[in-house]
């Protein structure tokens, strides 16, 4: 599959010369994040202090950090890194450039900034962890994988990369390998969430509902001792639930993870699921189309909806919203065809 070919060693080589060529002028390309939760962001390592600025260049670029001016930051760093392109102090004003760039959701230009930081000096752990976050945003799970693996080979007790590499495997559908990682991760980390819920969802996966319930609760638990707890363990929960017809449960937990986040389009529509399962399709057809009215780019909602028209005998309203699905979807979606998950 094309998910798993890598380029050469050569072939990326010249790649990441011809980024460097033109870091700047280079349109940013569309990005994508892995779900269920965000990607974490991690500060600049070091301090201005180590830039070596002159008294005035430092107040400048303090204050636009302070007033959060990324463009006006990167423009203040880039002109220093021209007085001496190869020193070590460029070295960090590249790093630093790469978390301003980060942080104004630039992965593309993040990545080249820290791959010109390391050609002149090697990038410490936090700033390859940011590069490898950049990858994944920039849907380049292998070269992410690449320097996650290099990050876990020098330090194989840090959860963090097992859980990030995890995940990579989640999302290439290797299954086993994810789960032993993330049992791995647990032991190392017993508390954290993020590890709990990814296991779960690898259960689910592979059809093991039990043990994927069981994990999914573990990870409620932990979430709700968060100062923001996420809408998502519950609603992952919701779908394992959903599998074994719990329905009574899945309603509860659905109505919880909207606590968390009323404006979650997911949520509206599990509920909306649920719902007409349980032949409530008056009440069903509110949270559907609060979905809809949520995230209009999604499909799911709009099938679910026009079958429960079609129960009605709503024919005309029933065929709109199966036109709507399959223009979202691009491709076509009878009446009869299984419920998408």
């Amino acid at each position: 599959m094309l998910r798993n070919s890598r380029p050469s060693k050569r072939v990326r080589a010249l790649i990441v010369e011809v980024l460097l060529t033109g870091w700047l002028s280079l349109p940013l390309v569309a990005q994508q994040a892995p779900e269920p939760e965000a990607l974490p962001v991690l500060g600049a390592p070091g301090s201005l202090a180590e830039l070596q600025l002159e008294p005035s260049r430092k107040a400048e670029l303090e204050s636009a950090l302070k007033r959060r001016d990324y463009k006006r930051a990167e423009t203040i760093l880039l002109e220093e890194t021209q007085r001496d392109p190869k020193s070590v102090r460029t070295a960090k004003l590249y790093t630093l450039v790469g978390h301003i760039l980060f942080l104004d959701d630039q992965y593309l230009n993040s990545a080249i900034a820290w791959k010109k930081a390391e050609a002149i000096a090697s990038l410490d752990d936090q700033t390859r962890f940011s590069l490898a976050m950049a990858y994944l945003r920039l849907n380049r799970r292998d070269w992410g994988r690449d320097e996650l693996q290099r990050l876990a080979r020098g330090d194989p007790q840090n959860p963090l990369y097992l859980y990030w590499l995890a995940r990579l495997d989640y999302d290439a559908r290797v299954y086993t390998t994810a789960i032993s990682r993330l049992q791995r991760v647990i032991e190392l980390d017993p508390n954290m969430m993020r590890a709990y819920n990814s296991l779960g969802l690898c259960y689910d996966s592979l059809g093991r509902f039990d043990e994927a319930i069981q994990s999914f609760a573990r990870a409620i638990e932990l979430n709700r001792r968060q100062e923001q707890p996420s809408a998502w363990p519950s609603l992952n929960l919701v779908v394992s639930l959903i599998s074994l017809n719990r329905l009574d449960e899945a309603e509860v937990r659905l109505h919880e993870a909207l606590s968390y986040n009323p404006k979650f389009p997911q949520a509206h529509y599990q509920l909306g699921r649920v719902l007409e399962k349980e032949g409530k399709l008056v009440e069903a057809i509110a949270p559907l189309q609060r979905a809809i009215e949520l995230d209009p780019s999604y499909p799911e909602p709009h099938y679910t909806l026009g079958r429960i028209y079609q129960r009605q005998g709503k024919r005309e309203e029933a065929q709109e919203q199966m036109e709507k699905f399959k223009k979202l979807r691009g491709e076509p979606s009878p009446l009869q065809s299984a419920q998408p998950r």
